[in-house]
């Protein structure tokens, strides 16, 4: 594809990345949480190395079902830090656990996609960025989104990281207006 996005360079996993994910927009709660942890794991590490291990944390944390996962304690921390396959961070690992009840608690009350896609009006937003020098690292509703969603329990999960998640859940759309993707996006985003 030429004109890709750069940041993806030519990692072939990556670039299928780019490719078929990045960016789509996702309304299911459960795909929501699982890439919002995803990314809270990515933290002070390179994307690529969490979409190198993101079959094994499926593999670990049981589909990332977070009805199981709000259950575990201590011998699924001991056992997930014993892990090779996934990063092994204790901090992490608990918080994963703790935001699972997070998630609970808000898909049982209001739904954890309204309660997220409410954000953006139920629409992506469609950023029209010609290089990456132009792409935030946070924005004032990411910061806002990480202090709602700390104040629910949430952890790992800072501005930077949030808008890292916003963009790949296709909350907001930030392939460069010269990637073929920009397009193709843009016109999956739907009104909820």
């Amino acid at each position: 594809m030429d004109g890709r996005c750069s940041w993806c360079g030519d990692d072939p996993l990556y670039v299928a990345y780019h490719d078929t994910e990045w960016g789509v927009p996702e309304y299911d709660s459960r795909a929501l949480w699982e890439k919002l942890i995803l990314d809270g794991f990515q933290a002070g590490l390179s994307w690529i190395t969490i979409l190198r291990k993101r079959d094994n944390f499926r593999a670990a944390f049981e589909g990332f079902d977070p009805e199981v996962i709000a259950r575990w304690g201590e011998p699924e921390v001991a056992r997930l830090l014993a892990d090779p396959g996934i990063v092994r961070h204790r901090g992490k690992i608990e918080a994963t656990i703790g935001n699972a009840r997070a998630y609970l608690d808000i898909e049982a009350s209001e739904g954890f996609s309204d309660y997220l896609w409410n954000r953006v009006g139920g629409t992506p937003i469609q950023n029209g960025f010609a290089s990456m020098a132009e792409v935030p690292a946070e924005t004032p509703l990411s910061r806002q989104i990480s202090k709602d969603l700390k104040k629910a329990g949430f952890r790992f999960c800072g501005p930077t990281i949030v808008y890292a998640w916003m963009q790949a859940c296709g909350m907001v759309n930030d392939h460069m207006i010269g990637c073929p993707r920009h397009a193709e996006v843009a016109a999956m985003a739907k009104p909820i």
